[in-house]
This record gives C-alpha cells, structure tokens and sequence, in this order.
C-alpha cells in the first residue's frame, strides 16, 4: 500500500543536516499528518536507532535515494562498496527499492535544464557505471529506480531514455521527480506514461513557469528566486495526467519534495502540499 511521505530538504538545505534541523521537520511532518519521511540516516547513527528516533513522530522509513556524478571525479570500485553499504543500511530498515540518481556536475549547476556540456562517450561511460552499481544494488536486496534530476549527467529527455533504454527494465526502474522532469522540458505525465510499468516510486512538486524558458540563472540562483518551485497544483505541471500515467496497482509511495518552497514557511509548504495529496490521491489506496 502506497504511503503520502516528506523529504525534510528544505529543512536541511541551507541549515544543514543537524539533529535539530530533522526534528524541526519530524515535528512538522507528524503534525500534518504525513505516514513516512525519506531514509536518511545521519552517520552517528544506526539503522535501528534511526527507525527508533523517526518513530517517536510516528514515521516510518520511506524510499530513499543513491546518488553519483557517474563520471570521471568517482572510481567504480568505490561507488560499488559505497552502493553495498548503502544497501546494507536501507535494508535493515525494511525497504526493498531506492532512487538512483546523479547531480551536482559544476558545469550543469552554472547552465541548468539545457544539457550543458553534452558529451556522448561521457554519457555512455555513466550509463555502464550506473548499470554496474544498479546491479549490485540488485543483488544486495534492493530495487533501482532511476530518478530524474536536473544538474546530473542525465538531465534531458535524450539522456534519460538513453538510460532507461540502454539498461532495460531487467537493470533499472523508474522513480521520476515531476518537478525536474518538467524543468529539463519534459512533460511528466506522458514521460511517465512511457516507462509506467518500470515505476516503483515518484517525487511530487509543481514549477512556475517563470524561468522555465529563461536561461541564464545557475541552479542555485534559480532555486533561491522562489520562483521555481512550487507546492503541487499551484505550477505549470499536469497533475491530472501524471495521476492518469500511474498505473492503477503501483505500489510505491508519493513523496512531497518541494526543494525551495514558494510559501514563507517550511511547514506550511507541507501542509498545503500534503491536503493536495490526500484530496488528490484519496481514490487510490494510501496510507495518510
């Protein structure tokens, strides 16, 4: 049964990843009303104390995310042992899938969402390091999911596809982020609608329109405008046929991620985004 769950990002953001900051946000979440927040476990901490501290707010563990450059600043070998452990943690607090996602390529963050610096032999060499860590992801009890975020080596709809097709569904699943598919000029629904039967998580946040057709902005000075992302249903993105796109027996969670609120306050970002969900979703069978 699928679960509404949070990402406490705007939390920690900006303020880091204190103790403090994620009880702010369990806080917040366990008020609202929201079943499940994503696994993040802080270093000092084990699994078991982690699944302890969350639910005392009364959240579980909710899919989490791997994320590589997939590039030539990592070495394989390593990404692999870092994917072994990050997998022993994810399954000690009960969960079978995770995202798998690249990000933070410098010259992406300066040219966001146009596919700065393509480079084909550069994308083919990630495709083969994300296979290699997807499948040991695999092996270690966890299903991949490719997830999409601008900033990363797979940015644009080529890149994506390129991906998800040269790997197949034997290798990776898909978890889409509808706020950065819509970014990178990808209409979520219909992109979803192609690799439905791969789907095995997905992030829900809307954009404005604003800087959708305006380059020029770095990631982080288009993020800070508070005028790219938004709370579900008050952007640009289709909601209707996304919802229409997820197949009917999808079993993973719908989790809210509004990276930058456009409201003032963080919980109440969550609030309004978490009444859409219950509104939105309330014909599937959730878990509030």
């Amino acid at each position: 049964m699928s679960r509404i769950a949070a990402n406490p990002i705007p939390y920690w953001a900006t303020a880091g990843k204190t103790r403090a900051v994620f009880e702010e946000a369990f806080r917040d979440f366990q008020d609202i009303g929201f079943a499940a927040v994503k696994a993040d476990v802080p270093e000092d901490m084990s699994a078991a104390q982690y699944r302890e501290w969350i639910g005392g707010y009364g959240l579980r563990p909710a899919l989490s995310l791997f994320s590589s450059p997939f590039d030539e600043t990592v070495e394989l070998g390593a990404e692999v042992e870092r994917a072994k452990r990050f997998a022993g943690v994810q399954g000690e607090l009960g969960l079978d899938r995770t995202m798998v996602s690249s990000m933070a390529l410098p010259h992406r963050l300066a040219a966001p969402a146009i596919g700065a610096g393509f480079d084909a032999g550069r994308l083919d060499r990630a495709i083969d390091m994300c296979g290699e860590v997807c499948r040991v992801l695999s092996t270690e009890g966890l299903r991949p999911l490719h997830h999409s975020h601008v900033g990363g080596v797979f940015e644009t709809e080529h890149e994506i596809t390129r991906l998800l097709d040269a790997l197949g569904p034997g290798v990776i699943g898909f978890g889409p982020d509808t706020g950065h598919l819509r970014w990178a000029g990808i209409e979520p629904g219909g992109f979803i609608g192609r690799y439905a039967d791969r789907l095995g998580g997905i992030h829900l946040k809307d954009c404005f329109a604003d800087l959708l057709d305006r380059p020029g902005l770095t990631y982080q000075q288009s993020t800070a405008t508070k005028r790219l992302w938004a709370e579900p249903e008050l952007g640009v993105v289709d909601f209707d046929a996304v919802l229409a796109a997820i197949p009917p027996d999808y079993d993973g969670d719908f989790m809210i991620e509004v990276d930058e609120p456009s409201v003032a306050s963080k919980r109440e970002s969550h609030r309004m985004s978490f009444s859409w969900a219950q509104r939105t979703l309330g014909e599937r069978r959730v878990v509030d």
